[in-house]
């Protein structure tokens, strides 16, 4: 047995142009691929291949479906074979289940517990007299409790979490398996989250795998993200992308925040196709990720020293795996949350515009710094470049790279 999110990874994975184009003659038309119909034998275009929408269908005789179903109806396949097939064309190992393995999924129970848990954090936050901290903290950043209720915010208090979650039936060895409580060293029991407004953080499905908190006042660290578990594994996800997938694929592209709040207030100011890393640098799995859904990245990360190495560790991975990348420069002191709140969809869009290619940047901060003044300093200024040339992918974009490094 093949599971869900299985399956879902190869279908997005999957370059159904390449794969139906093997048997039927395609050719673009805008944003699809045109072709005779294999299931009527049709000689007109009538047959179309929709890339982002992972899609065809035949205007004529009404066939449609995906990948999946093309192989199926096509060459009689059952389903696990065509998804094997379909994983395999695309480079994904697959991780298949007996199907005669009693129980639910053993990330079940992780999901029932971090789902009881989130409703409890949410009511907290809405309702609750012990939700107050969260509700000032939030109103003092101009974020309304809709707004909360939207992205699945809620507040953490000191206690209280452990004794409701018993009360449903979660015993503290699942709050343990999920990271809710802690174990101290001496053997004591505490929860993990203490005084802190709280980010729910969802998988591809929505289903709740984890959460992230940010301390209000005095307290370290500034963030705390569930620990890794057998349902959520940081590096292999991106935060908001169960909310910005559908997005991303009308926009064909994808911002990249480096925080919570970034992403809640672009998405407030209507540019929904934004996500973000859990803390980490950017990975290869969540690189891979983002290249099944665009090819065109925007990094708006921090200006400081941090956030741009930040922006261009990002960026070169997500060359690696042939995504355009240009960087949003902002104006100075301002930060994705503050600029978004004060300059609206029009603002951001307009630093959009303004946006430039990864490399660009690399070579304006370097002439800013007097790099290309001698050739001792040229000399370390190409080994600063070299980096983002040697992580393209793309051939033609790495000859274009090179010539600009060399014009510089």
């Amino acid at each position: 047995m093949i599971p869900d999110e299985e399956v879902e990874r190869v279908r997005e994975a999957a370059d159904i142009v390449g794969i139906i184009g093997e048997t039927v003659t395609l050719k673009r038309a805008g944003a699809a691929f045109r072709g005779p119909c294999p299931f009527h034998q049709g000689k007109n275009p009538n047959f179309s291949v929709d890339p982002r929408r992972r899609i065809y269908h035949c205007f004529k005789c009404g066939e449609s479906g995906d990948v999946f179903t093309f192989l199926r109806k096509r060459f009689g396949m059952d389903w696990p074979t065509a998804v094997r097939h379909v994983a395999e064309r695309s480079g994904i190992t697959i991780r298949e289940v007996s199907s005669r393995r009693d129980g639910p999924d053993p990330r079940e129970r992780l999901w029932e517990v971090n789902a009881a848990a989130e409703a409890y954090f949410r009511r907290l936050l809405q309702e609750d007299p012990g939700g107050s901290a969260g509700r000032e903290y939030l109103a003092a950043r101009q974020v309304g409790l809709d707004v909360a209720e939207r992205f699945g915010l809620g507040y953490a208090q000191r206690d209280g979490l452990r004794d409701h979650l018993a009360t449903l039936g979660f015993d503290d060895e699942r709050q343990l398996e999920a990271g809710l409580l802690v174990r101290r060293e001496d053997g004591a029991i505490r929860p993990r989250f203490r005084g802190r407004l709280m980010f729910t953080i969802y998988d591809v499905a929505s289903r709740v795998v984890g959460f992230g908190g940010r301390v209000i006042g005095e307290g370290e660290p500034k963030y705390l993200n569930s620990p890794e578990t057998i349902a959520f594994v940081k590096g292999r996800m991106l935060y908001g992308l169960n909310w910005a997938r559908n997005a991303i694929r009308r926009a064909d592209r994808v911002l990249l925040v480096e925080g919570y709040f970034d992403l809640v207030r672009l998405a407030m100011a209507g540019v929904e196709e934004v996500v973000a890393p859990l803390g980490t640098a950017l990975t290869p799995d969540q690189g891979a990720l983002i290249a099944r859904h665009t090819k065109h990245a925007f990094l708006i990360y921090d200006s400081d020293k941090a956030g741009l190495k930040a922006t261009f560790r990002a960026a070169d991975e997500l060359l690696r795996h042939g995504v355009a990348v240009r960087v949003v420069t902002l104006p100075p002191g301002e930060d994705p949350d503050t600029f978004a709140r004060s300059a609206g969809r029009e603002g951001v869009e307009r630093q959009l515009a303004q946006a430039v290619d990864v490399i660009e940047r690399k070579v304006q901060l370097l002439e800013r710094g007097g790099w290309f003044a001698d050739l001792h300093r040229r000399r370390q200024a190409v080994d600063h470049l070299l980096p983002t040339i040697r992580a393209t992918a793309d051939a033609v974009t790495r000859d274009l790279y090179l010539a600009r490094v060399a014009e510089a």
